[in-house]
This record gives structure tokens, sequence and C-alpha cells, in this order.
């Protein structure tokens, strides 16, 4: 007979189900409420650059280059325009003041000096034999008031002896009027020549100052043409080198064409083009200092030239202590510009991290060097080797400095082992 068997209710196959059911179930809440949801990323550390924040001395400065320079040099220009007829000296020489450096030849010049000169020279001997004629008018006068005077005397003396006589009726009143008329008009005579000697001094004197500031004139015109002709002999107008000096015989060479420049022998300088972004934190007096060989000398800036092209400006550089030795002009030398000085921070190195992070976050390694975790900071003021942490960054913590370019800005780095 047959009976019915009862189906059992926990099946190993229905029990399996529900295990893996629950398990999977499991999986699935703890993925979404537990597991950790930041991004992620493997990376091998051995490609990476890892830093300690530390702390230490922090001083602003950037690098620039500066190029060695003459503190001071005069430039030569040809003051007149003409044909280069002999050169004296040769690129590089050691020149005293007053050398002569190369000759110009100017023939219409020359014709010009010498018609210029003929001129002058008429017009000063013209003056000269109108100031002889005024010394001449005043003896003139002299000698006229003299032979006045001395007829005035004779005049006088005939005039009171015919009174005399034509009191006592011994001559006539013609004679005696004639007599006295000749001593009248004698003393009409001399008082006009005083007057006219008194004009004559005036005029004189008027014309004599106007002659000697015309002829003043003249001898300066004429010096300035003799200058003029001196300078087609160019000289050195200081001691010192002479560089950029590339002249040939048979060139032409017009006025205030440049010659070449003499680099004097009283020191060095540098000049140095700072990017842009500096200007407004750039001054007079700013130190700033460089090595040479292994030894340090300060520098301060001297000049600043604020026009800017393709994105530098330009600063002059004196050195305000010693001077380096065996350095020459054109030469190119590493200069730390200083933005502040010496002082106690929390610094981290310099990386290409901050390219794309801006400073504003990075990856810090945890103790254990497994994994690197980003994280939020703030850098401060930096230098070519160091950037100042403000704050996200303690002392002794590692983070990543170098490019974060391939990282995607994922939160967290696995480092495969």
């Amino acid at each position: 007979m047959d009976r019915i068997i009862e189906k059992k209710r926990w099946t190993p196959g229905r029990v399996m189900l529900l295990t893996t059911s629950a398990v999977i179930l499991g999986l699935l809440a703890w993925m979404l409420i537990f597991r950790d949801k930041g991004s992620r990323l493997y990376v091998n550390p051995d490609q990476l650059s890892i830093a300690v924040v530390e702390k230490g001395k922090f001083q602003e400065f950037i690098p620039v280059d500066g190029v060695v320079f003459p503190r001071n040099t005069v430039f030569i220009d040809a003051v007149q325009g003409g044909i280069v007829e002999a050169i004296y000296v040769e690129d590089g020489a050691i020149l005293k003041k007053g050398d002569p450096i190369l000759k110009l030849s100017n023939a219409n010049m020359e014709l010009s000096y010498m018609d210029q000169e003929t001129r002058m020279y008429d017009a000063i001997n013209n003056l000269a034999n109108t100031r002889i004629s005024i010394e001449q008018l005043k003896y003139t006068r002299q000698k006229e008031i003299a032979q006045l005077t001395y007829d005035i005397d004779r005049l006088k003396a005939d005039f009171n002896r015919k009174e005399q006589f034509h009191k006592e009726k011994l001559i006539s009143d013609k004679e005696f009027e004639d007599a006295r008329r000749d001593y009248v008009y004698s003393l009409r005579q001399l008082e006009i020549s005083l007057n006219l000697r008194k004009l004559d001094s005036i005029s004189g004197v008027s014309q004599s100052r106007q002659i000697a500031s015309s002829m003043e004139r003249m001898y300066n015109n004429l010096a300035l043409l003799k200058k003029n002709m001196d300078n087609m002999i160019v000289k050195a107008p200081v001691d010192g080198k002479l560089s950029s000096f590339l002249v040939e015989i048979g060139q032409t060479k017009i006025a205030g064409e440049h010659l070449g420049q003499i680099d004097m022998n009283d020191g060095i300088k540098l000049r140095a083009n700072i990017d842009e972004r500096y200007i407004s934190r750039v001054f007079t007096a700013q130190e700033a200092d460089c090595e040479i060989g292994g030894k340090t000398y300060d520098l301060e800036i001297s000049k600043i030239y604020t026009n800017v092209s393709a994105g530098t400006f330009q600063a002059d550089l004196l050195f305000t202590g010693e001077e380096p030795l065996n350095v020459k002009r054109g030469q190119t030398l590493q200069v730390k510009l200083k933005f502040s000085g010496s002082a106690d921070a929390l610094i981290v190195r310099r990386g290409g991290f901050f390219q794309e992070t801006g400073g504003n976050w990075v990856y810090v390694v945890d103790p254990d060097e497994k994994i690197a975790v980003k994280r939020n900071i703030s850098l401060g003021r930096q230098n070519s080797m160091h950037y100042e942490v403000l704050s996200g960054l303690e002392e002794g913590e590692k983070v990543i400095v170098s490019s974060y370019s391939s990282f995607n800005s994922r939160d967290k780095l696995i480092f495969r082992k």
C-alpha cells in the first residue's frame, strides 16, 4: 500500500540558497554603509618623491640670472660725420683719457670751417679798428681841448691888456671889442668841447663794451669751430677699456652714430632679468647675494628699469662689500634676490605637486607608508627650495611632492608592494 511521503521544509538546497542570499545582502549592506566611498588609485611608491615636513630657517627669495657689466660705461659717438681716415687702437685696448682712437675726414666741413674762420677774423679786425677809432677820437678831443685852453689863456691875456689900453684911450673901441669877442668865442668853444668829450666818453664806454662782447663771442665761435674740427679726431673721454669697437677704414660715419664704449675700471655690476610678477616687490637697496667659487658675496639693487619686455623687467645690482675676482663682462651669475629675512618656519620641499594643487592640498602619507590621503592645506611664501606651511600639516609628517598629473585628484593613493 502506498503512503504519502511528506516533503522536508528545510532541504539542503534551500538552506544553501538562503545562506548565499544572506551573505550577498550582508555584503551589499556593508558596501553601502560601512565601506570607504572615496576614490582610490594604486600607485608605485618607487616612482614618487616624498618629503618630510620640518621646522627650519626660511627666507623668501627668488633666483635670478645676473649678467656681469662694468659699473660705469661711457659711450663714444661721432660728434661730426665723416669718413674713417685712420684707426689708432683696436677693440679691447686699455686707454687713458685723451688718447686718440680714430680720425675722421670731411672735406666740406673743412672748407666751411676755413670760410667761417676768414669771415670771423674780418669781423674781429673791423671791431678792433672801431675800438681804435674810439680811442683816437678820445685823444683828438683831448688835443682840441688842450689847444682851446692854450688859446683862451692867450686871448685872456690879450683881452686884459687891451681892456686896460681901452680905458687909457690907447686903442680904438673896435680893437677892444674884437679882443673881447675872440676871448668869449674861445670860452664858448671850450664849453662845447668839454660837453662833447663827456658825450664821447659815455658813448665810447658803451661802444667799447659792445665791441668787447662782440669780440668775445667771435673768439668763442672760433674756439667752437676749432673744437668741431678737433672732434674729427675721436679721443678717449675717460680711462678704461675700449669695447664694442667695430670700425674699419673707409667707413662713413654720421654725426651721433655709436662708435664704441669705454668700460671704466671702477668695479662691476650685475644686470638681472626679473619676472614682472615681482615688480611691485622690488625696490632700491633691496638685498641679494650670489655664490662664486664657494664664497658668498652680498649685493643690493641700485637701479630699477620699469619697462617690461617679454614678461620681465631689469634691475642693476652692486656689490656692497668685496667684489669677486676673475669674472668677465657678459658672464652670467646666479643671484638670490631676497624678499624677507631668515626666520623659523614650518617648511616642505618644493615639487611638481604645486602645479596641480596650487598649494591648496597634498597627499599625506600614513605612518605605515601604505597609503597616502588627500588633505587640504595652506601654503604661504616660497623660495627656490621650500614652501612655507601655514596650516594643515604637522612637523614630521610625510607628503608626496612629485607631480600629481596622473592621479586625477583621487582621494586616496594605495601603494603597491
